[in-house]
C-alpha cells in the first residue's frame, strides 16, 4: 500500500507532463475515424481545450498552437491564422487596458472607491452595497483581478474598524461550552486591547459593557460580526465579475464573441461598444442589485438598522469607520492635475465609444467613410494621447521665469509603464481564440459539429437559452472563462443557424455565463484573491454562488426575452445568418409568447 501512495505522489508531481504526452495519443483515433479536415481540426480543438482545462501548458502557450498545427495538418495556410492574433478587436482590448493602467498609475480607482462609501454610508448592508458598486464600476473599464486586489485592503481596513481584530472574533465565536467567567476572562485578555485602540471611543465604558456581557451574548454579537466580515469579502470578487460584463472592455470573452461573430457574419454590425453597454448595463445593474440582496440577507447586514438609527455600541463602531473612510480620503489631498487629466480621457474615452454607432441613434462615425472607423480607432486614438499629455499643469511663465526649476517632461503614462501593466498573455489568448474559431469555420467542423445537434431543435429557444446559460456558467468554474467560451461560442453558432434561432440568441448568453464564476475559489482570479485572504472557506462560496449562479442565469434570460429581444430583433432569423447558398425562403422561428419580466412562463 505504500508503495502505491509513493507512486500516486509521483505521478501527481509530474501529472502536466503526463497530460502533455497522453493526450495527443489519446485523441489520435479522431484523425481517422472522421472525415479528414474535420477530424483534424477537431484534434487540435479538443487538444488545446485539455491543455486549456487542465493549464498543463501556460494559457498563452496553448493559444499559439494554431500557427504550428494548422497549417503543418493542412487545416489552414499561415498567412490565414496568424493575422487573427491582433484583429481590430485585440486593439480595441489593448486600449482599454491601456486607459486602465493610467488610472491606476495615478490613483484615481482608489479616489473612486473610498468617494462611493463616503456616500452610502457605513451600515453593513449600505456597505456591501457600496463595495458591489465600486467594484463593478471599477471592473468594467479595470480588470476584474485588479479590481479586486484594490478593493480588499480598503474592505479590511474598514472591517477592523467596525469589529476589531479577526483573529479576536475567530476565538470568540469558537467558545461554545466555557463557563461565562472563563469567556470574560479571555475577552478581556484577548479582545480589549484592539477593541480599545479601534472600536471604542472611551476605554473605561468599553470595559464595563465587556463586563457587562453573558457569554452567549458576545459569542452571538462575535459570529454576526464574522458573517458580516465574510459578506464583505465575498461581495467583491462577485461584484467584479458581474461589472465586467456590462463593457466590451471589461473581460475578455465579449471580445471573443465580436471577434466570432465578425469570422462567422461578416454582414452582422449589431454588437459594438455603445449597443453592448445599452444592453449589458441595465442586465448587470438589475443582477448587482439581487446579487447584494442575496449577500446581505445570507450574511447578517439587512436588518432594522438599515433605515433606523440606533445609539448603542455598534454605533459608535459605525462613527469610527466613517472617520477611517474620511481620514483616507482625506489624505488622498485634492484632486491634482493628472488625476483631472485622466478623468476627462476616461469620460471622453468612453463617451466616444458609446456614441460611435449605438444603433438606437445616429452615431458620429457617420461624418467618416462607412466601415472605416470601429472602436479599435476610437480607442487607438484616446490612448494615444496619454503618452504625451503632461501630468503637471503647463505654464508659460516657466519659459520666462529662468529660475524655474527646469525638470524632466514627464507625460500621463509611459510605454514601460503600460508594458508592466498590460497582460500580454491575454491578448495572445485572445488571438488564439480568434484562429480557433477560423479553422473550425474553414474546416467545416463547426456545421460538421451542428449536423448532430438535431435534437435540440425541438427544445422552445427560451429554454434552450437557460440551459446554454447554465451549462457555461457550470464549466467555467473549473476552467479560465476565456478558454470556456473559445471551445463552446463556434458549435453555438452552428446550433443556432441549425435551429433557424437568430445567433445572438444562443451567443450573448452563452457568453454573459461565462462570467458567472461564483462557486470556487479557483475559478476566477478574484475569487483566488479573495479566499486568499484565508478568511472564507470553500462552503461559503459554494453556498453563495449557487444561488448567485441562479440569479444570473434568471437575469439573463430576462433580459434576452425583454430589452433584448427589442434591441437586436432576435424573434427574427436575420438575412446576415444564412449561408450565401441558402434559399431565402427560410420561415423565421416563432418564439414562445413570453409575457414581459414573467420569468415563470420561460
Amino acid at each position: 500500500m505504500e508503495t502505491i501512495s509513493t507512486f500516486a505522489k509521483k505521478l501527481w508531481c509530474v501529472k502536466k507532463q503526463l497530460i502533455l504526452f497522453l493526450t495527443p495519443l489519446i485523441l489520435l483515433p479522431l484523425l481517422f475515424g472522421l472525415p479528414e479536415k474535420e477530424g483534424k481540426c477537431l484534434y487540435v480543438v479538443l487538444l488545446m481545450a485539455v491543455f486549456w482545462c487542465t493549464e498543463a501548458l501556460p494559457l498563452a502557450v496553448t493559444a499559439m498552437l494554431p500557427v504550428c498545427l494548422f497549417p503543418t495538418m493542412g487545416i489552414l495556410p499561415s498567412k490565414k491564422v496568424c493575422p487573427q492574433y491582433f484583429l481590430d478587436t485585440n486593439f480595441l482590448f489593448l486600449s482599454g487596458l491601456v486607459m486602465a493602467s493610467a488610472i491606476e498609475e495615478w490613483g484615481l480607482h482608489r479616489r473612486i472607491a473610498l468617494k462611493v462609501l463616503k456616500i452610502v454610508g457605513v451600515k453593513p448592508a449600505w456597505l456591501i452595497l457600496g463595495m458591489m458598486i465600486t467594484s463593478a464600476f471599477l471592473s468594467m473599464w479595470l480588470s476584474n483581478t485588479a479590481t479586486t486586489a484594490m478593493m480588499l485592503p480598503i474592505a479590511n481596513a474598514i472591517l477592523e474598524s467596525l469589529f476589531g481584530d479577526l483573529d479576536t472574533l475567530k476565538e470568540n465565536c469558537k467558545v461554545k461550552d466555557e463557563t461565562e467567567g472563563e469567556l470574560l476572562s479571555r475577552v478581556k485578555l484577548h479582545a480589549l486591547p484592539s477593541e480599545k485602540q479601534i472600536l471604542s471611543i472611551d476605554g473605561p465604558d468599553r470595559m464595563e459593557r465587556s463586563d457587562g456581557s453573558t457569554a452567549e451574548e458576545i459569542r452571538t454579537e462575535s459570529e454576526y460580526q464574522m458573517k458580516v466580515w465574510k459578506g464583505f469579502l465575498i461581495c467583491i470578487p462577485y461584484a467584479a465579475s458581474i461589472g465586467g460584463t456590462a463593457t466590451l472592455t471589461g473581460t475578455a470573452p465579449n471580445l471573443i464573441l465580436i471577434g466570432q461573430l465578425k469570422s462567422y457574419f461578416p454582414e452582422c454590425d449589431l454588437i459594438n461598444f455603445g449597443s453592448w453597454f445599452a444592453f449589458a448595463f441595465p442586465l448587470m445593474v438589475f443582477f448587482l442589485i439581487l446579487g447584494w440582496l442575496w449577500i446581505s440577507f445570507l450574511y447578517g447586514g439587512l436588518n432594522t438598522r438599515l433605515c433606523v438609527k440606533k445609539q448603542d455600541e455598534r454605533a459608535q463602531a459605525e462613527a469610527k469607520a466613517e472617520a477611517v473612510i474620511d481620514e483616507d480620503y482625506r489624505k488622498l489631498g485634492p484632486i491634482n492635475f493628472a488625476e483631472g487629466a485622466i478623468a476627462f480621457f476616461f469620460i471622453l474615452f468612453a463617451v466616444l465609444l458609446f456614441t460611435r454607432d449605438p444603433k438606437f441613434v445616429t452615431g458620429w462615425s457617420t461624418f467618416f467613410n462607412k466601415g472605416y472607423v470601429s472602436d479599435a480607432t476610437t480607442g487607438v486614438i484616446i490612448v494615444s494621447i496619454l503618452f504625451f499629455f503632461p501630468s503637471q499643469k503647463p505654464s508659460l511663465s516657466w519659459w520666462f521665469d529662468s529660475r524655474a526649476p527646469n525638470t524632466p517632461y514627464v507625460p500621463l503614462l509611459s510605454w514601460k509603464k503600460a508594458q508592466e501593466c498590460v497582460p500580454w498573455n491575454i491578448i495572445l489568448l485572445l488571438g488564439g481564440g480568434f484562429a480557433m474559431a477560423k479553422g473550425c469555420e474553414e474546416s467545416g467542423l463547426a456545421a460538421w459539429i451542428g449536423a448532430y445537434l438535431q435534437p435540440i431543435a425541438q427544445v422552445p429557444p427560451a429554454v434552450a437559452v437557460m440551459f446554454i446559460t447554465a451549462f457555461l456558467a457550470c464549466f467555467t468554474e473549473f476552467a479560465s472563462n476565456t478558454a470556456t467560451i473559445i471551445i463552446f461560442l463556434p458549435v453555438i453558432a452552428e446550433l443556432a443557424m441549425f435551429v433557424k434561432v437568430n445567433p445572438l440568441y444562443f451567443m450573448i448568453p452563452a457568453t454573459t455565463g461565462c462570467s458567472f464564476a461564483f462557486m470556487l475559489p479557483v475559478s476566477t482570479p478574484p475569487n483566488s484573491i479573495a479566499f486568499a485572504s484565508g478568511h472564507l472557506l470553500v462552503k461559503d462560496m459554494v453556498k453563495t454562488g449557487f444561488v448567485m449562479n441562479i440569479l444570473g442565469i434568471l437575469s439573463v434570460s430576462l433580459a434576452m426575452n425583454t430589452w433584448g429581444r427589442a434591441m437586436f430583433s432576435l424573434e427574427t432569423y436575420p438575412d446576415w445568418a444564412r449561408p450565401v447558398n441558402m434559399s431565402s425562403t427560410v420561415t423565421d422561428i416563432q418564439f414562445p409568447s413570453v409575457p414581459p419580466f414573467n420569468l415563470t412562463s420561460l
